[in-house]
């Protein structure tokens, strides 16, 4: 089995964070998208093996198996348990092992459970001893032949269908993306998918393309495909849920005397009527002029707008000196 140096592929160190993973993953696939290189067919090698890559190195339980074993970390991957502890029973004087305090036999169901079901202990077992093709010697029936007929009345299951793995692909997107509803073209093994974003969707949402992850076994169904999108921040709104938050500048002028003001939304400007004697920080809420639900698109959440006042500067001296008999009018507080 070929071995990839994965942290090597995304340009981190071994005891890289998972912070420092994700950051190094989205800028090369930002770099080698194929949609950005067109013209260069190794683009979209790389972009599978930066996918790859980031796959294994962002689930912590992949990480530590391919930490540990390397190329062969894929036949631990269902084993459950640590994988010393299946060596360690045939070590001399350990309990379990022959010779040792407690001889135990392992069935056909424990070996298939410990190597990820029916078939991985015979793949990992025919990869290790040169089964596969490295055998030098003359050539047995495999593994059924060196473990007998324990075996053998398992073999039929080892060509029981099997659902492929689901995938799962990070998406970035931004506010109006998410309020309007976006498309997404990936490419998959060759393949090219468009999917469509749908309007609501959250930091966290997934959006699930049925039948475009990994293949099937022995003529299983394959897998699905999930893009986990990420909302990026927007300099104007806070998102609350479905309902967003904005602050808004308006001229001392306006909070005093009352006056309309022209408010930005994600669909269009609006027009708020602001009262006299308004004060600073004041919230007004829009009804209707949030986020789409995700469930309800046709249901919006609401806008609140808190107003800000913006102090007039570089005054004349006749400005000044009217701000002057306005506070002599007032008694002071």
């Amino acid at each position: 089995m070929e071995y990839k140096d994965y942290y090597k592929i995304l340009g981190v160190s071994r005891n890289a964070t998972e912070k420092e993973i994700k950051k190094a993953y989205r800028k090369l696939a930002r770099q080698y998208h194929p949609d950005a290189n067109p013209n260069d067919p190794t683009a979209e090698e790389k972009f599978k093996e930066i996918n790859e890559a980031y796959e294994v190195l962002s689930d912590p339980e992949k990480r530590k198996k391919y930490d540990q074993f390397g190329a062969q970390w894929k036949h631990f991957t269902g084993a459950g348990g640590r994988p010393e502890d299946f060596w360690q029973q045939w070590q001399p004087g350990a309990a379990g092992a022959p010779g040792g305090t407690g001889y135990r036999t392992v069935s056909p169901e424990e070996l298939e459970e410990m190597f990820g079901g029916a078939g991985g202990f015979s793949d990992f077992f025919e990869a290790l001893f040169g089964m596969g093709g490295r055998h030098t010697g003359p050539r047995t029936g495999g593994f059924e032949d060196i473990f007998g007929g324990a075996y053998a009345g398992r073999t039929a299951a080892r060509g029981r269908p099997m659902r492929g793995r689901d995938i799962e692909h990070p998406v970035d997107i931004t506010l109006e993306e998410a309020y309007r509803g976006a498309t997404r073209v990936l490419q998959m093994d060759g393949e090219r998918i468009e999917v469509t974003i749908p309007r609501g969707v959250k930091t966290g949402s997934r959006v699930r393309v049925a039948g475009k992850g990994e293949p099937g076994r022995n003529g299983g169904k394959p897998g699905d495909l999930y893009l986990k999108i990420n909302v990026l921040p927007h300099p104007q709104f806070k998102r609350e849920g479905d309902n967003l938050r904005l602050k808004l500048p308006v001229d001392l002028y306006t909070l005093i005397l009352g006056g309309e003001v022209q408010v930005p939304t994600l669909d269009r400007p609006v027009i708020l009527n602001i009262p006299p004697e308004t004060n600073n920080g004041k919230t007004f809420r829009l009804r209707g002029k949030g986020m789409p639900n995700l469930k309800r698109p046709d249901q919006k959440g609401d806008l609140y707008v808190e107003v800000t006042a913006k102090l007039p500067k570089n005054l004349s001296e006749k400005e000044k000196e009217l701000f002057r008999q306005l506070r002599a009018l007032r008694p002071r507080i």
